[in-house]
């Protein structure tokens, strides 16, 4: 399965080793012919260093590492 890629900003980097990215992503309804845009949140892993608030951040998805981490942190 491949793993997927996404971008994000971080919104929140208050606990020790988790950081939280917010993904923005917009399409075309299939009825309505408009774009719509979604975010979604998603808690990802850091090991080393901790972005910053606001950061633009790349995370990978992963095999899960606790109950609400299932994406890794992997670059700025």
């Amino acid at each position: 399965m491949p793993r997927r890629i996404l971008m994000g900003s971080v919104v929140s980097d208050k606990n020790q080793k988790t950081v939280i990215v917010k993904v923005d992503r917009s399409f075309m309804h299939p009825k309505l012919k408009k774009i719509v845009s979604i975010s979604k949140r998603y808690s990802a892993h850091v090991s080393g260093t901790k972005p910053a608030l606001g950061q633009e951040v790349k995370i990978m998805e992963v095999a899960p590492i606790s109950r609400t981490k299932k994406w890794l942190f992997l670059d700025v």
